[in-house]
């Protein structure tokens, strides 16, 4: 069993808590001084480890035992005493209450945080970009690849149904055609203007019903560039359930694609996330 030794201290000196022990292989006493805004306890770990390589283990856990999880930030560790594990050796470590502070070091010490949260943000909000930038170049290229065969398939298919709306208006010229030249020749060489009068009212009237049926079945206008869309679509969806064209995969990969395009054209504004402009130009 591991026992308690109480050679860990931690004391303020400057606004920032500074963690003391003493490294077990060197066997000299160590000072570490915490950002706690920035530092989390992995890093505080790493810091120990690195100072000392014949440590194999540190871990931090609370007063009642439970470990405490590396990306939990210093800051709330020193709220409260808490256990140090080095390798078998276990240490309590008491930490100064925040009460015993004077207030001008406790405003000192907030003063420190908000300049190290400040310089942090900075130093680190360049890099975050350039990985953002990075990670959205990827996710384009890996989209267009995945579009790319169904750009092919999606163009053979509106150019087999446009060719087919183009045939369907042209038989409705001619047949209309068909119908003027057969009234007119009913009318002048046949029968007389007398019997065909009643002929062409009625059809007349069964045009203006075929567009009222038109306009009850798909709630639209006979508008020609509407109708001519609409029976686009139809050959258009009809030969993509037979040639097994995922009309549904399609618009969602053309959407991811726009998003991240928009997300790139965003992160690549330097008034915005104040990246700078010297570096935006030149990646342009």
């Amino acid at each position: 069993s591991v026992s308690p030794l109480p050679e860990v201290t931690v004391n303020y000196r400057y606004g920032l808590p500074v963690v003391t022990l003493t490294l077990p292989t060197r066997g000299e006493r160590c000072q570490f001084t915490i950002k706690p805004m920035a530092v989390t306890v992995g890093a505080f770990l790493q810091d120990v480890q690195r100072e000392d390589k014949g440590i194999e283990k540190a871990e931090v856990f609370a007063r009642d035992g439970s470990k405490v999880s590396d990306a939990t930030l210093m800051e709330v560790v020193l709220m409260n005493d808490f256990k140090l594990v080095i390798n078998s050796k276990m240490y309590s470590v008491s930490t100064p209450k925040k009460g015993k502070l004077s207030s001008e070091h406790a405003t000192e010490m907030e003063d420190i945080k908000s300049l190290v949260h400040r310089l942090f943000v900075a130093i680190h909000i360049e890099d975050h970009q350039v990985r953002k930038e990075r990670e959205l170049l990827q996710k384009l290229e890996y989209l267009k690849e995945q579009l790319l065969p169904l750009e092919q398939m999606k163009d053979r298919i509106a150019h087999s149904a446009d060719a087919k709306t183009s045939r369907l208006l042209w038989v409705g010229l001619a047949l209309m055609s068909t119908q003027g030249g057969a009234l007119a020749w009913l009318t002048w060489w046949v029968y007389s203007w007398d019997i065909m009068e009643p002929v062409t009212y009625f059809i007349t009237y069964g045009s203006a019903m075929a567009f009222y049926a038109y306009f009850v079945l798909t709630k639209q206008d006979y508008i020609y560039p509407h109708a001519k869309d609409r029976q686009f679509l139809h050959y258009f969806y009809r030969q993509s359930k037979s040639q097994r064209f995922n009309v549904q995969q399609y618009n969602k990969l053309k959407e991811d694609l726009a998003e991240a395009e928009e997300s790139l054209r965003r992160l690549r504004q330097p008034l915005q996330l104040r990246l700078p402009i010297q570096q935006i130009n030149n990646k342009d």
